[in-house]
């Protein structure tokens, strides 16, 4: 049975959660690469409702991962800081992958609490942040809280990833976390002094991994989940789908007792003859790059 909490967050206004944060800071945190389509309206909304007018955000940062369009001038116009990735890689080394980007916001913030957002997201409202910070705020005992939503069944539901791999993994191997509606929801909020004990795999399996681990460490109430509403964003095609589905399928078997073992090369076979290396590789937790001693607390 789901041990994961749902908290009803529609009662927490701007003015409560800013009263709530009690001197604590907020980073909102954009991993983006070549979403100059949506990134300006995203970086307007925030900085102008979220910084400017209620306080609730104290940093707001686009991740720029090698963008080949204008997203990191479009964003630094609209009132984001913009950091190119490759600050990251000079000082912690390259790597690569959405993990690799929210690992690298990580490093990058400063927030006692931080929050992630996907760049590419269209139905974006700003109460999104406040009822993810919501839990974090009320309940000491919340490390991540993920976003709940409905998204349409054109834009594939519950999403394909999710209903077709994610879902029946855990179902078979961690069903105490069940009760997400959306585990790879790129909605996240999370405490920067757990956040920053855990490794951060850099493919696609950051997400699944993050549960995991923090479930297998902290116990799975830790983790809480928030009704945003719907949610719309760039639809993938299959194609693109399946190297994400088989990245999340072997970072979630990689980590689960009685899982079966993974290839010495785990890797994505299409019938086309082509063979694409799956990328399990992982960041160390930032911690780790500052004291090996470090016990994993709340």
């Amino acid at each position: 049975m789901s041990e994961i909490r749902t908290f009803d967050a529609f009662g927490w206004t701007a003015e409560r959660a800013v009263a709530a944060k009690q001197g604590q800071t907020v980073s909102l945190c954009i991993p983006c690469r070549d979403e100059v389509a949506t990134i300006g309206s995203l970086v307007r909304t925030i900085r102008s409702l979220l910084v400017d007018r209620h306080g609730i955000v104290d940093e707001l940062i686009v991740l720029d991962d090698r963008s080949t369009d204008d997203s990191a001038i479009v964003a630094a116009r609209a009132g984001a800081r913009v950091v190119p990735i490759g600050d990251v890689h000079e000082r912690h080394g390259v790597g690569h992958g959405k993990g690799n980007a929210l690992w690298a916001t990580l490093a990058v913030s400063s927030g006692d609490f931080v929050v992630w957002c996907d760049a590419d997201v269209t139905s974006f409202e700003p109460v999104w942040v406040t009822r993810l910070l919501a839990p974090l705020l009320d309940d000491e005992t919340i490390a991540l809280v993920k976003a709940r939503y409905d998204r349409p069944s054109h834009d594939g539901g519950g999403g394909r990833t999710t209903e077709l791999v994610a879902r029946p993994l855990l179902s078979l191997y961690m069903p105490e976390l069940t009760g997400l509606e959306q585990p790879l929801s790129g909605e996240i909020a999370g405490r920067r002094s757990v956040l920053a004990q855990l490794p951060f795999v850099e493919g696609w399996g950051v997400e699944i991994a993050m549960l995991v681990d923090l479930a297998q460490r902290l116990g799975p109430e830790c983790i809480a989940q928030v009704d945003l509403g719907v949610r719309t964003h760039r639809h993938r095609t299959l194609h693109e789908l399946s190297v994400q589905a088989a990245e999340v399928m072997a970072a979630l078997l990689s980590r689960c007792k009685g899982a079966p073992p993974l290839p010495p090369t785990p890797s994505l076979h299409r019938p086309d003859g082509s063979v694409l290396p799956l990328h399990l590789a992982e960041r160390p937790p930032l911690a780790s790059l500052i004291s090996h001693d470090t016990p994993l607390e709340r």
